[in-house]
């Protein structure tokens, strides 16, 4: 196995970890991992940017991904102290800073685990081989004759033991193990990796003593809400600050820059208020009555855009993948079934809303955000206050739910200029309505669906998605979902059809479009897993069967193998970005997809009778390199109330570090799922987000929230996401499990109230 290297000076490294004295036996990874370099000093033991063994044996784990309840500050620490052979109870635990000697920290797309696995192994192995091989010499036996378990050296010819301690000082001494030489623990030696471990961080949640960006207190430290422009590339007209100051604990009232396209991760604009404590920021804002003027979004309306995305359906095509000639079979076809699916504006609707805190001692900038990449707030801020990045040191506080909204610091870059203005510590507070109002929006999506049949076998497959895409943020000329976007869900549909073709529609973005936990995938699986079972009905078949029949026999997809030379927007060959992982080391197995299938319709009792009113549905996807499959079981009364009793979630994500942390993403994945599913939509009247808070908004109360039961498939493959694969195959579950209990087809997001109609 091959590992990228990026040297780091001894001084640099010692004096970023604070280090007096000690053996850097590696460099900080970069990409997907790293090739140890001994850098000769004597005392502490620094295993890659990530492993610290100090004097008195302690190691000392930096753990440069963020934790929102995924638990990525459990499992990487899992998988460097199985390699190191630590006692868990000799870990200390370093918050994550933003640093680019950590490599990637944005913790997103469901790559903690999956990206670093291999690196975090190595880190702990390489220091656990260097231990022993120091105690070798000491003792005077062959490094086969001593070992390393749970934080000791044992000679197995003497049968003496040591601590780690003991050894700490000689290993620094030593040439680092090449990359190649590492040796691995085999899987039945594995103390911590497959096993449930609890969250590092559970007490401090249980005792109410953890710290979430909302928590951040300094000294002398002053509370800002700002009144931004509802509509995006709007601007402040006029506001009253005198009114403002007149709350008791104003002090002070700031306008904000402006904001100039394209939006990418920059504030809104508009006029902050600071104050002693929240509630007289939030007073001081309502006496401001601020007033905007609405820019070139201002006659965003949501009911109206739609028509334009189904115009382009309707639209001229542009293709992305195609496989045989669909259009023709489809045209020449007696035998066709065509549908149109359709998904709002969704949003992430975290339990924790934004907030950073920074300080500027002299003109030094240090900055606590709820964020999910220290380096990105890094980036957006470093340009506003005339600064290069490294410069500013960011500390990511655990996070109360994040879902792609807080890898998007425009609230930290709003803290940052106000501190400065103030010459104070300054936390800038999102309300719950700032957070609705103004948030990065899952985008609005329109799909139509198309099939030739032929005695029950599909021949011809075409499908077409148009909405905004994630590009806008980034570049206003972006016009409709691009390659990347499409080969979440799209461009790697698993059928064998001989006739398939993906195309893509226009749509301009017209507010700020984000990604939201697992993407493009939410509508675009939405749409193919509820035609599959459009299909399985028209056939006569279990769904199940036609999944089957469909997906065809166990082979391993390339979708470039169907894309077309050039698409018009992209640059050269279209290409399937498969998650960011090359097919070689992740590739996608139909027989592991099938698996998940087999696995989920066995758990749940699929095709089972049902007494009238109940109905069960399934769907199975790969994304983020995993497999899943969810069924769902639905009771639908007279009047249309909805009851999900149970659900069932069969994933395969290879090795699952922490069953536990597995589990629990499932569970999640489908509470938040169903959330947008049943009652989630954003909508635009005159360029302003409508809803304000929970009640226009609603997420899923205990009531609604199905019983859930998870399988996790036995692997030894390498890790796959387990974060964002739960949620795509749940919503067309449900709206298949609502056909089979009532025979209403629901192709339209939220589900709300279509039962009562």
């Amino acid at each position: 196995m091959s590992f990228d290297l990026q040297n780091v000076s001894r001084r640099g490294a010692l004096k970023t970890l604070g280090v007096a004295s000690g053996l850097v036996i590696a460099a900080p990874i970069v990409a997907k991992g790293v090739r140890a370099e001994a850098m000769g000093t004597a005392g502490k033991l620094v295993s890659t940017a990530y492993l610290t063994i100090a004097e008195n044996g302690d190691a000392h784990i930096f753990i440069h991904r963020v934790e929102m309840g995924q638990g990525s500050r459990t499992g990487l620490p899992q998988v460097v102290a199985d390699e190191l052979e630590a006692d868990w109870g000799r870990l200390v635990f370093e918050p994550a800073f933003g640093d680019r000697k950590f490599g990637d920290q944005n913790t997103d797309g469901s790559t903690s685990i999956r990206r670093f696995y291999d690196a975090f192994r190595h880190a702990g192995a390489a220091a656990r081989q260097m231990l022993e091989q120091a105690a070798a010499s000491h003792w005077g036996v062959a490094p086969s004759d001593v070992e390393a378990k749970n934080h000791r050296i044992h000679n197995k010819v003497t049968g003496a033991s040591e601590d780690f301690a003991a050894f700490v000082k000689a290993a620094s001494k030593l040439e680092v193990p090449a990359a190649d030489d590492v040796k691995l623990k085999s899987r039945p030696q594995w103390r911590y990796i497959g096993k449930p471990v609890r969250n590092i961080y559970m007490k401090d949640i249980i005792t109410g003593s953890s710290q979430f960006g909302q928590d951040v207190r300094k000294e002398g430290m002053l509370f800002a809400v700002a009144a931004r422009p509802p509509v995006v590339g709007g601007t402040l007209k006029s506001y009253d600050k005198e009114a403002a100051m007149a709350v008791q604990g104003v002090v002070d009232v700031v306008e904000l820059p402006a904001l100039t396209l394209p939006a990418i991760f920059k504030p809104l604009g508009g006029v902050a208020v600071l104050a002693t404590n929240t509630w007289s920021a939030m007073k001081g804002r309502e006496a401001l009555n601020a007033q905007f003027e609405g820019g070139e979004n201002a006659d965003y309306d949501t009911s109206e855009y739609e028509k334009t995305l189904w115009a382009s359906i309707e639209g001229k095509d542009t293709t992305h993948l195609k496989r045989g000639d669909a259009g023709a079979v489809i045209a020449a076809s007696d035998d066709i079934l065509s549908a149109d699916y359709f998904v709002p504006h969704q949003h992430h609707m975290t339990m924790e809303p934004p907030a950073a805190t920074a300080v500027w001692e002299g003109e030094n900038l240090k900055m606590w955000v709820c964020c999910q990449d220290p380096q990105a707030v890094q980036n957006s801020v470093a340009p506003f206050v005339g600064k290069q990045p490294p410069e500013i040191y960011v500390e990511a506080t655990l996070l109360g739910g994040a879902f792609g909204r807080k890898s998007k610091p425009d609230f930290a870059v709003e803290a940052a200029l106000l501190a400065r203005h103030a010459g104070k510590p300054v936390k800038m507070v999102w309300t719950r309505e700032d957070d609705v109002h103004h948030g990065y929006f899952h985008t609005v999506s329109a799909l139509r669906v198309t099939a030739a049949m032929d005695g029950g076998k599909v021949t011809a497959w075409k499908q077409k998605a148009a909405y905004p895409s994630i590009g806008g943020t980034f570049n206003p000329a972006a016009n409709g979902p691009g390659s990347f976007e499409l080969g979440l869900g799209l461009l790697d549909l698993p059928f064998s059809v001989e006739n398939l073709q993906v195309d893509g529609g226009d749509a301009k973005a017209h507010a700020r479009i984000g990604w939201l936990r697992s993407v493009a995938n939410i509508q675009q699986v939405f749409a193919t897993g509820s035609f599959v079972d459009e299909l399985a009905h028209k056939a006569g078949k279990n769904t199940v069967d036609m999944w089957m029949d469909m997906i065809g026999e166990d082979r391993l997809i390339n979708p470039t193998d169907d894309m077309p030379d050039l698409i018009p927007g992209d640059e050269g060959k279209s290409t399937y970005g498969n998650y960011g992982e090359s097919l070689e080391r992740h590739p996608f197995d139909t027989a592991r997809l099938k698996a998940v299938l087999r696995k989920v319709a066995d758990m749940a009792g699929y095709g089972r009778d049902m007494p009238e009113g109940k109905g069960m549905g399934v769907c199975v996807h790969r994304s983020f390199s995993s497999y899943v499959a969810c069924a769902i079981e639905v009771e639908v009364a007279d009047g249309g109330a909805l009851k999900i009793p149970r659900a069932w979630m069969a994933v395969d994500c290879g090795v699952a570090v922490n069953p536990d942390r597995v589990k629990s993403q499932m569970e999640g994945a489908v509470v938040f799922a169903l959330s947008h599913a049943l009652h989630g939509e954003i909508s635009f009247e005159k360029g302003a987000v409508v809803q304000s808070n929970f009640d226009g908004y609603p997420v899923c109360r205990i009531d609604e929230a199905p019983h859930v039961e998870t399988a996790i498939i036995a692997s030894d493959r390498v890790p796959g996401g387990v974060g964002e694969p739960g949620v795509p195959p749940v919503a067309p579950a449900l709206v298949n499990a609502i056909f089979a209990a009532t025979g209403k087809r629901i192709r339209r997001l939220p589900v709300r109230d279509q039962l009562m109609a």
